[in-house]
């Protein structure tokens, strides 16, 4: 059997015999490449028009997407560390030829739409922060791809700190936004522990269920079940089962780490948005128009972080999303190629149709190909979450790590909603509903 993400698979060593948390900064590291996913720029976008259509009533709703994605996550993770397997490999193995195969498609096309929206959302960053043209800030933000090179060839340590520092930048950002908000707390925590979907909108949009389908509907990205499943096996598991409990141990408490940051990145995205729009009965839905009247409200410090913190979500998760198309296309192909050439592929195929976009509509033409992104990733969630789920349930694959059946009945509950949201999505955008 092949290896998963060869030039980096097995290359971090677990200390033996140490203590709990120098294990734990060893193992830690995959799902923070993972956890900006969650806080990409697509993401940004249901979170501002929440915050700034509804208050703070809709921050229940990341709380339990936040769950969803962290059960999903791990299960990922455990597929990784039990079977020696991501789930490309897995699909191709395990599932009746040719179906393990084509599933490649879906998949490849999901990964394109998400380093779309991604490289569209460091652009909108780049153009907020230096006044370049939009286009010209899409094609600086593409060539991010070599300085994953740089820091990979010295160690997948480095490239997770890389990512690292991207995500504390946007965590940083968004702490000062926050204090310089001066949200209601009181209100903060009703939103939090008080669930209810009968708030009215300030400009009588999209109603409040809408709204939080589509935070719901956009929560787990199919390419992070297949990126987790690979980066897990970066590290040296002791090949025994009590090298694999601890590891899957240690991977949970890593993800959960990661993913409650990227919660609290997104709850922050929401307070400022419902602190300041809200607070104010401005409606927002472009993040250009959140930039511009952040600046009156707030201050132009306000607009450089706001800015500043979307180019980071930009570039870091686009880094991400071409690590992910190596790996699908390894899996599902076994075409193996020289990374530089699969992660600069990945990258034209995403830059391709925002450059046609950018020289079709200019820059008001980007938050509908953001939109169209996600709905391009809702069509492919089917064919990443099921084979997970049936995956991580087999005996066959998992051996003795096979879920079991109170985690089995809760992951398909979970499938089934996220599923059965994207499509209810899928149909009210392409029929321009957006009512509850």
């Amino acid at each position: 059997m092949k290896k998963s993400l060869p030039e980096v698979h097995g290359t971090v060593g677990i200390p033996h015999g140490a203590g709990f948390w120098r294990k734990m900064l060893a193992f830690g590291g995959p799902a923070f490449l993972v956890s900006v996913g969650y806080m990409d720029p697509g993401n940004w976008a249901t979170d501002i028009e929440a915050g700034a259509r509804f208050g703070y009533s809709l921050l229940w709703v990341l709380v339990l997407s936040n769950a969803m994605a962290l059960l999903l996550q791990s299960l990922a993770a455990r597929l990784g560390i039990a079977s020696g397997r991501d789930l490309a490999q897995a699909c191709r193995e395990f599932l009746p030829h040719p179906w393990g195969v084509l599933l490649y498609v879906p998949c490849q096309i999901a990964i394109i739409a998400c380093d779309l929206a991604e490289v569209l959302g460091g652009a909108v960053g780049l153009n907020l922060l230096s006044g370049w043209p939009l286009l010209t800030c899409a094609l600086v933000v593409s060539l991010n791809v070599f300085l994953m090179f740089l820091l990979q060839a010295r160690g997948m340590r480095w490239l997770e700190a890389g990512i690292i520092s991207l995500v504390a930048t946007i965590g940083g950002c968004y702490v000062i936004e926050i204090w310089m908000a001066q949200p209601d707390w009181g209100g903060v925590l009703r939103g939090l522990f008080t669930p209810k979907l009968s708030a009215t909108p300030v400009d009588g949009g999209s109603s409040a269920l809408y709204v939080a389908i589509g935070i719901i509907g956009a929560t787990v990205m199919p390419h992070n079940l297949y990126l987790h499943s690979a980066l897990v096996q970066t590290r040296v598991v002791t090949p025994t089962s009590e090298g694999r409990k601890e590891a899957i141990r240690f991977n949970f408490i890593d993800s959960a780490v990661a993913l409650n940051g990227a919660f609290l990145v997104n709850a922050s995205i929401l307070i400022v948005a419902a602190s300041v729009f809200f607070r104010n009965g401005i409606p927002v839905e472009e993040l250009q128009q959140a930039h511009a009247t952040l600046r009156p409200l707030m201050g132009g410090a306000a607009a450089f972080l706001f800015a500043l913190a979307l180019l980071a979500s930009g570039q870091s998760s686009t880094l991400t999303g071409t690590l992910a198309g190596q790996i699908v296309m390894e899996g599902f192909l076994h075409l193996r190629m020289a990374p530089w050439i699969s992660r600069s592929l990945t990258r034209i195929l995403a830059l391709i149709p925002a450059v046609i976009v950018i020289l079709w509509k200019g820059d008001h033409g980007t938050y509908d190909l953001l939109i169209l992104s996600q709905v391009i990733l809702s069509l492919q969630l089917p064919f990443a979450v099921i084979p997970l789920v049936l995956f991580t349930s087999n005996r066959a694959i998992m051996g003795e790590f096979a879920i079991g059946t109170k985690t089995r009945v809760l992951a398909w509950l979970v499938s089934a909603l996220l599923v059965s949201l994207n499509l209810w999505l899928l149909v009210e955008t392409f029929l321009g509903a957006k009512s509850g």
